[in-house]
């Protein structure tokens, strides 16, 4: 799909409008034959209003210089906050895909199990044994009606597996569509592996940063990569504008959300910093947010402190 949003255009009126008034007022100075007290008056004045008509050129050229950096600095912002929604639905494909292939594997199963019911193992049961009769047995406790414990028939249950199974394959066939949309054209990026909580001690390792890891339990997939990108971000910004510092890293379970916490003490001393657009917090912010969390990014004493806060479905 081609892309459709382009980078703002820069335009500006000034200098041409400049130029026009300037040539008007040398028209005039040639019509008049350069005779009388016009050869000094017209000179003058076309030597001021050149003066004013470039002062007011350049204030203009200023301005919509202005107008269009932050018309350039939106632009960035949005494309940032779009591949970031596409890295999302990236995401959200690879796994709902995964899970949907899990449902559609079982259903599958069962609906054959269901449509070819095996008897039960040791084969059908034996006849009396010989000899003389047993003593008739004590008569059992009375047994709910059958139709309470039999479930649905067999052809019944294979039918319903088989619409589930069906509803789950289009269900994936879907999800391959709307990824298919939402790439452009020209995205050749390498598919990354989705990162799961038991990544941080690797993406930590690098930095010198300390982990502190607490159980949290069964956390859904979307939240662990949310957890994990927010500990890279940081991390990042870090490296970027701080340098060496001691940098904490701290994942912890907080009744119904995860948090993840990184906070570094400042840096230790003279650091070339490598500024950046901020787009990196925008569009983890943006991912935070579709899962209904929170993102804190703010000094904290003579350091920096990121806290992402998000709510997790599969909390006990």
């Amino acid at each position: 799909m081609e892309h459709e949003r382009h980078r703002p255009a820069r335009r500006s009126t000034a200098w041409p409008v400049a130029g026009a008034a300037l040539a008007v007022l040398v028209f005039l100075l040639v019509a008049t034959g350069g005779e009388g007290p016009v050869t000094v008056v017209l000179p003058t004045a076309i030597a001021v209003t050149a003066a004013g008509v470039a002062a007011w050129a350049v204030h203009r050229t200023r301005a919509d210089r202005a107008a269009y950096e932050a018309r350039l600095t939106r632009w960035a912002a949005s494309e940032a906050v779009l591949a970031e929604r596409l890295r999302i639905a990236r995401d959200l494909h690879d796994i709902v895909s995964h899970g949907l292939g899990l449902i559609t594997v079982r259903v599958a199963a069962a609906r054959l199990t269901a449509a070819d019911p095996r008897e039960p193992p040791g084969g059908p049961p034996a006849g009396p044994p010989a000899g003389p009769p047993a003593e008739p047995p004590a008569e059992p406790p009375a047994e709910p009606p059958a139709d309470v414990l039999a479930g649905p028939p067999a052809d019944v249950l294979a039918d319903v597996l088989a619409d589930v199974e069906a509803a789950s394959r289009e269900a994936t066939a879907e999800l391959r569509r709307m990824l298919t949309v939402l790439r452009s054209a020209d995205d050749t990026a390498p598919r990354l592996p989705v990162d799961s909580l038991d990544q941080l001690p690797a993406i930590v390792a690098g930095t010198g940063a300390s982990l502190r890891l607490e159980p949290v339990g069964e956390v859904s997939p979307g939240v662990q990569v949310a957890v994990c990108r927010t500990v890279r971000e940081a991390l990042t910004n870090v490296a970027r504008h701080v340098g060496p510092s001691t940098v904490r890293v701290h994942v912890y379970r907080d009744h119904g959300s995860v948090v993840a916490a990184v906070s570094d003490t400042g840096p230790q001393g003279p650091w070339p910093t490598a500024p950046g657009a901020g787009h990196g917090l925008l569009g983890l912010h943006e991912r935070v947010s579709a899962l209904g969390g929170t993102l804190h990014a703010e000094p904290a004493g003579p350091g920096f402190r990121v806290t992402a806060r998000i709510p997790d479905l599969a909390a006990p």
